[in-house]
């Protein structure tokens, strides 16, 4: 081999060897060729973030699950780029003890949906939705799939009816990555469709799911679940809230947190992050699960936002990570956020958190909030306690009003860092539902949050969507801002809190100290009263439709008395009716004398027109305290009449007899748009029926035009005050319902026991008086009672009237 020949081996071999070094160095290593259904998977994470396969739920330890690219110091930028994974803490399943399932998101590093999981006696959810009765599945924060007709599962909660799934050839369990292509006879091709293939089904069905899995071969397997009821998701997306959503509310994470400060820069004045940082619901975070030996179950999330994101404002990388940590039977979340100065300079650093949105709006059509503001609520609105302030509440309709009548600055200030050591000290701040809360409180053995400058309360929606009359159901929530706080390289600072996500059971809020979210208004001592009583009933009779009505014979006959005078008071009314309109016909022109003339009868027969409507003002605070305790009392809700899947299944509701909101004209049966609702409820209408039927058998017969116009109105005002109460509580028109029939009775009882005789006579001048308060007894003696009638009545004597012979005449003054 010549010299030139060998240079030219020797040369190529260097330059081989040194292409595949660097090769090995710089491009990453290929992966194999995957199957078919494996690369479509991975085709449809490339084009959609959000469709991804996430990593095993609940792990029984400490396990690093990863969040896409997590971001370095070196790189100096904010991540918001990766694969969106969701996990979940808590369970569904009756033997964890949970009384949460919490979704989160990587993306955003925060909840995406809470769902009440607790049971009764008899094992079923305590807490359900209501608006629906179909079967349910479980929730899969699904994607449509790019590369077949299908939906990608990317969650399944523990317990769901899907996680114990069994397919025919054995697998258990609807898994992560398993893609959904029909569910009985159902094709699924998108996330809509899962649920139209279930709106026929029952709690208790069981449905056959057919899966594509992927693997190292793509196999089809069916699986049969038994579907359970729904249960309440106290927190969720706009996207999946059903009929109660309203177009406008937008679909948010709960509880995101990002840099409210950096150096001399804070967020600006309607804006959610730094001019220089992403939106926090985008950033990108690592996750890791444990699960402790009590059963406490932990969610740490972890990112990095780099110099390159912070240098414009002038600060330099940091590092945040924060937890979220749920014990069993239990409905409190205890959360922690750390910020690490990674830079080599002290930085001022502060934090904003936002806080939960989505809560549950059910019913907003037809519920009726109280509020302590003359303003009143709306279905979800933000209440807070201050030292200064006391207990408040924010209506959402407020919130929504500032919204449109200053579109760049949308947020109601609650307290700034200017406004007082009182004003700035918080008890509490939460999102108040009709019968649900999620709050921010202290950590446990503090009494205030204490470490936040500043806190406001806003609308999650686009003001300009959110149509006329559905501004009640507006999408509310609020954000902290923390101290600001100077840390020096290398430190640390941080901030704990628990936030509550549950029912407003009084006795379970106490515990908390946020007791005040359960609020009766001006009859609370009634409605505290009946309620209480209400409950004793139903705990000896075993149903609340029951209790209600005894509830209403004890009222009703505690006042038998009353009544029983009422209707001798109508009595001698009717016997009074022909001076009356004696009187009426002799002063026809002149009002006044004949009111005078009139008063004048009243007055010498001992007749007081104002004695019947004593029962009436005695049964208004009764009456009020019992709506409200209906309208409050979270006991009431989804308590059945008779059937907890049929008709009337909710006391705290209307009774919902059949839905014609498919074919009835949208004045008539829209949500909030229309005057009757969506469906047609016949317990008001026998209300009604009861209501004109007392007055046609108990109305005196018309004695002029003008009592005759009267009668007809307070028909016509009946029937209006139906309309009024049609979307009234089932639990309230069982109320009617019998206090009516009671009524009724009770009117024929008294006829039988009313004094015989008349109540008025003639004297010896022919002027009408009292016959009873005149009447001698026996032995010719007057009774105490009538001797203490006779002062009371006793005329003032007049001034003899002397002759004309004898009346002195007036001194006649002399002339000048």
């Amino acid at each position: 081999m010549d010299r030139r020949t060998y240079t030219f081996v020797v040369a190529s071999a260097a330059f081989l060897f040194f292409y595949l070094s660097l090769r090995a160095v710089v491009a990453p290593p290929q992966p194999e060729q995957a199957p078919l259904a494996e690369q479509a998977a991975e085709v449809a994470e490339a084009t959609d973030d959000n469709a991804a396969a996430t990593a095993p739920v609940a792990p029984t330890s400490e396990e690093v699950l990863g969040g896409g690219d997590a971001e370095t110091e070196e790189e100096g930028i904010q991540s918001t780029k990766g694969a969106t994974k969701w996990f979940t803490i808590g369970s569904m399943d009756p033997a964890d003890k949970h009384n949460l399932l919490i979704t989160f998101r990587n993306q955003g590093g925060a909840i995406e949906r809470i769902e009440i999981t607790t049971r009764n006696e008899e094992g079923r959810f305590a807490y359900r939705r209501v608006d629906t009765r179909s079967g349910y599945l479980g929730y899969f924060a699904g994607r449509a799939n790019a590369q077949i007709d299908g939906v990608t599962v990317n969650v399944v909660g523990p317990g769901t009816p899907a996680a114990l799934a069994v397919a025919t050839s054995g697998e258990k369990g609807i898994e992560v990555g398993d893609v959904i292509v029909a569910i009985g006879e159902t094709p699924i091709s998108s996330v809509d469709d899962i649920q139209e293939s279930l709106v026929t089904t029952k709690p208790g069905d069981t449905v056959t799911v057919e899966v594509v899995r992927n693997g190292q071969t793509a196999k089809t397997l069916l699986f049969e679940a038994k579907l359970t009821e729904h249960p309440l998701d106290l927190i969720r997306l706009a996207d999946y809230g059903g009929e109660d959503e309203i177009p406008g509310n937008l679909s948010r994470l709960s509880c995101l947190v990002t840099l409210a400060q950096v150096g001399r820069k804070e967020i600006p004045i309607g804006e959610r992050s730094l001019q220089t940082l992403a939106d926090p619901e985008t950033q990108m975070w690592t996750a890791s699960q444990q699960t402790g030996d009590d059963g406490s179950e932990t969610i740490r999330f972890e990112t990095t936002i780099g110099s390159k994101a912070l240098q414009p404002i002038g600060g330099e990388a940091v590092r945040m990570t924060r937890s979220f940590t749920l014990n069993p039977q239990s409905y409190v979340v205890d959360m922690d956020v750390e910020v690490v100065n990674l830079g080599e300079t002290a930085q001022n650093l502060a934090l904003r958190l936002e806080g939960p949105n989505g809560i549950t709006p059910e019913g907003w059509w037809y519920s009726n909030k109280i509020s302590p503001n003359f303003s009143g609520a709306a279905a979800r609105d933000v209440v807070y306690r201050t030292t200064a302030d006391g207990h408040s509440l924010v209506s959402g309709m407020t919130l929504l009003k500032e919204a449109r009548n200053d579109p760049k600055d949308p947020n109601y200030a609650i307290f700034a860092s200017d406004s007082g050591e009182a004003g700035r000290d918080l008890n509490y701040i939460g999102v108040d539902a009709q019968y649900f809360a999620v709050a921010f409180m202290p950590p446990e053995e503090k009494t205030s949050l204490g470490a936040y400058d500043r806190a406001s309360a806003t609308i999650v929606a686009d003001e300009s969507d959110v149509e006329k009359h559905k501004e009640r159901a507006i999408n509310v929530s609020y954000f902290l801002n923390g101290k600001t706080i100077e840390v020096p390289p290398g430190q640390a600072f941080g901030q704990s809190l628990r936030m509550y996500a549950g029912p407003k059971e009084p006795e379970l809020l106490e515990q908390y100290g946020i007791g005040d979210f359960v609020y009766y208004g001006w009859f609370s001592f009634f409605s505290s009263l009946l309620s209480g009583l209400l409950h004793i009933l139903q705990s000896i009779v075993g149903n609340y439709a029951v209790a209600i009505v005894l509830l209403t014979v004890i009222v009703r006959g505690c006042m038998f008395p009353l009544s029983r005078n009422a209707a001798v008071n109508a009595q001698r009314m009717q016997e009074l009716a022909p001076e009356m309109k004696k009187i009426a016909e002799k002063y026809k022109d002149d009002m006044e004398g004949r009111l005078k003339a009139q008063q004048a009868l009243q007055k010498r027969v001992g007749f007081n027109p104002l004695a019947g409507c004593l029962p009436m003002f005695l049964q208004l605070p009764i009456f009020m305290g019992l709506y409200r305790a209906l309208s409050v009392d979270i006991d009431l809700r989804q308590k059945p009449l008779w059937s907890p899947n049929g008709w009337a299944s909710n006391l705290a509701a209307p009774d919902q007899f059949m839905y014609w909101g498919d074919w009835m004209p949208e004045f008539i049966a829209g949500r909030g748009t229309g005057w009757l609702g969506p469906y047609l409820n016949i317990l008001p209408i026998f209300v009604v029926v009861l209501f004109i039927t007392q007055q046609k058998l108990f109305m005196p017969p018309a004695t002029d035009e003008q009592t005759a116009m009267t009668q007809k109105v307070m028909t016509i005002m009946t029937l209006f005050m139906g309309l009024f109460f049609f979307r009234v509580p089932a639990g309230l028109c069982i109320y009617f319902i019998a206090s009516s029939m009671w009524g009724i009775g009770e009117r024929l009882l008294v006829k039988k026991t009313l004094p015989k005789g008349k109540h008025f006579d003639l004297d010896a001048d022919g002027e009408v008086i009292d016959a009873v308060a005149t009447k001698k007894s026996g032995n010719g003696k007057k009774t105490l009672t009538e001797k203490l009638l006779d002062q009371v009545n006793q005329k003032t004597p007049e001034a003899p009237v002397a002759p004309p012979s004898k009346r002195k005449r007036p001194p006649n003054k002399k002339k000048r």
